[in-house]
C-alpha cells in the first residue's frame, strides 16, 4: 500500500544530499524505530536499492514506490537547487551579464525553446526556458546579480534602464551559428522587480515540411486537394501555441514558386522564407492588417497569408479577396473545424458568402511524445478514460512518463501536431447556408476523423500518454 498522502520529514531532508535525491529519485519521508522511509520513483525501484541506501544513511531503509510525477514534484520542492541534469553545465548565473544572455540564447536556440522567462521573487531568481511547451527551470541567480542582467538585456533591446515602473517592449537582432534571428523582449515591473520574457522568433522555415507534422494520409490528401484550388479560403483554427503559424509556413514553402506572387501580413513574423513578401504589423503607425490587406489588392498577388482573422475588418477583407480570384490562407481561434463557421458568422459574415468562398476548415492541437528513453509502460483501465467519450479500440496497455536527464526529468521529448480537416463541398455548403452548426453524423459518413480519434491513435500506439489527449478526448 503506497501512501496517498506522502509525509515528508523536514529533519530527514538533510540526511542526503540534493545530489543523492536526485540520482536515486528518492525524497525522505518519516523516521519510525530507526527506520527511514523513503518515497521513490516506482520506475527506479528495484529489490537491492535498500542494502544500497542502508550503506548510505547509517539507516534501516523503507521504500515506498510513488508515482513518477509525484516524485518529480518532491524533489523539485525539497531539493531545488540541485537537480541533476547530464545537459546542465552550470545551474548558476556565472555574474558576466555578457556571456550569459549570449549562452542563455544560444542554449535555448539549440534546444529548440520558445521563451525564456527571467523572474525574480523575495528571496531567489531564476531563469525558465520553455520546451516543447512547458517550462523547465535552467538556472538560479543571486539578487544583487539580478539589475545587471536585466540592464544588459534592455540596453541590447534599445528599452530605457532607468524605468522600472512600466512595461516595455523591444527586440533583439540575434546571429547563431551563421543564423540570424529575432529575439521579442517583454520587460513587466511585478512585486519584487522587472521580470522579462524573451520570445524566439524568425526561425528559418526551410527545414519544415508539410509531410512531417502530423497529418495521417487522409487528412494530408484532403488539405493537398485544397491547395490546388486558385482561389478561395484555408483556414486553420487552434488555441495559442498550437502550431498553426508552423503549418501555415509548411503551406507556403509548399506553395512557393517562381510563377506565384505570395504576400504576407503577420505580427510577428516568426518565419523566414526566401521569395515570400513579407510584412510587418505596426499598428503604432497605422499598418494594421485591414488596412495592408487593402493594399495587397493592388500587388497583384495569387496567394495572401493573414496571419490571424481578429476582427471584423479583417475578417470582411478575407472574404472579399477569396472572391475576387486569390487564395487566402489564414488562422483563427476556435475549438473545432467546423467551429470556424459560427465564429466567423459572429464576426459578421453572411452564411452564404461563408458558402462560396470557404474551401478547406482545419483544427489543430501540439501533443506532447514520450521520452523513448523513460517512458514506462502499463496496463490500461478504461476507467481512466473521460466519462463523455467513448474508447475507439481496446486498449491493453499504455505508457506514462517517466523522467530522465534525457527530457530535463519531464518524461516528454518533442511534439507532433495533431489535425483535422474538413473539406467544404456542396452538401456541407447547403449546412453552412442553414445555419446548421451539427454535422457529426455527415462527417463521420464522409470519413472525416475528428481530433479526438486521431489524438486517441498516438496514444494507442504508445507515442504519448492519457494526460497528453485527455482535453481532446472531451471534445
Amino acid at each position: 500500500m503506497h501512501p496517498d498522502q506522502p509525509t515528508i520529514d523536514q529533519l530527514s531532508i538533510k540526511l542526503i544530499s540534493g545530489k543523492q535525491a536526485w540520482h536515486y529519485r528518492i525524497v525522505p519521508g518519516a523516521q519510525h524505530n530507526g527506520h527511514l522511509a523513503f518515497h521513490i520513483d516506482e520506475s527506479r525501484y528495484r529489490p537491492d536499492l535498500p542494502d544500497e541506501l542502508e550503506l548510505l544513511t547509517g539507516k534501516k531503509v523503507i521504500l515506498h514506490p510513488q508515482p513518477a510525477a509525484m516524485v518529480q514534484q518532491l524533489l523539485e520542492k525539497y531539493y531545488p537547487s540541485d537537480r541533476l541534469d547530464s545537459r546542465q553545465l552550470n545551474d548558476y548565473y556565472t555574474g558576466d551579464a555578457d556571456s550569459f544572455l549570449n549562452n542563455l540564447i544560444s542554449e535555448a536556440r539549440n534546444l529548440k525553446s520558445s521563451d525564456i522567462h527571467i523572474e525574480i521573487y523575495e528571496e531567489k531568481c531564476r531563469v525558465r526556458i520553455r520546451i516543447d511547451g512547458v517550462l523547465v527551470q535552467r538556472y538560479l541567480l543571486e539578487k544583487k546579480q539580478y539589475p545587471s542582467l536585466i540592464n544588459k538585456i534592455k540596453i541590447v533591446s534599445n528599452l530605457d534602464i532607468a524605468e522600472k515602473r512600466l512595461p516595455q517592449d523591444g527586440r533583439i537582432y540575434f546571429e547563431h551559428e551563421g543564423r540570424k534571428f529575432d529575439i521579442r523582449v517583454s520587460v513587466l515591473p511585478t512585486l519584487h522587480g522587472e521580470k522579462v520574457v524573451l520570445r524566439l522568433l524568425s526561425n528559418d522555415a526551410t527545414d519544415i515540411d508539410i509531410h512531417t507534422l502530423g497529418f495521417s494520409p487522409v487528412d494530408l490528401g484532403n488539405y493537398l486537394e485544397g491547395l490546388k484550388k486558385k482561389q478561395g479560403i484555408i483556414l486553420i483554427s487552434g488555441p495559442t501555441g498550437s502550431g498553426k503559424t508552423t503549418t501555415l509556413y509548411a503551406t507556403l514553402k509548399l506553395l512557393n514558386t517562381e510563377t506565384r506572387n505570395i504576400l504576407t501580413i503577420e505580427d510577428p513574423i516568426e518565419y523566414t522564407l526566401e521569395g515570400i513578401n513579407q510584412v510587418q504589423v505596426k499598428e503604432s503607425i497605422g499598418l494594421t492588417f485591414a488596412s495592408t490587406l487593402r493594399n495587397f489588392l493592388r500587388q497583384d498577388p495569387n496567394i495572401i497569408m493573414l496571419g490571424e482573422i481578429r476582427d471584423t475588418d479583417t475578417a470582411h477583407m478575407a472574404i472579399r479577396m477569396a472572391l475576387t480570384g486569390h487564395l487566402v490562407l489564414s488562422t483563427i481561434h476556435t475549438n473545432s473545424a467546423w467551429g470556424t463557421i459560427s465564429r466567423l458568422a459572429d464576426m459578421g459574415v453572411a452564411p452564404f458568402l461563408l458558402a462560396d468562398t470557404l474551401e478547406t476548415t482545419v483544427a489543430q492541437r501540439l501533443v506532447r511524445l514520450l521520452c523513448p528513453a523513460c517512458k514506462i509502460e502499463k496496463p490500461f483501465d478504461s476507467a481512466l478514460l473521460p466519462s463523455r467519450t467513448r474508447t475507439y479500440r481496446p486498449v491493453p496497455s499504455h505508457f506514462v512518463p517517466g523522467g530522465c536527464p534525457e527530457c530535463y526529468n519531464t518524461g516528454y521529448k518533442g511534439r507532433k501536431a495533431v489535425y483535422e480537416v474538413i473539406p467544404l463541398d456542396a452538401e456541407l455548403a447547403e449546412q453552412i447556408k442553414a445555419r446548421n452548426s451539427v454535422v457529426d453524423e455527415i462527417l463521420t459518413r464522409k470519413g472525416i476523423r475528428t481530433l479526438a480519434e486521431n489524438a486517441f491513435q498516438l496514444f494507442e500506439q504508445g507515442l504519448t500518454s492519457l494526460e497528453e489527449i485527455y482535453s481532446l478526448l472531451l471534445n
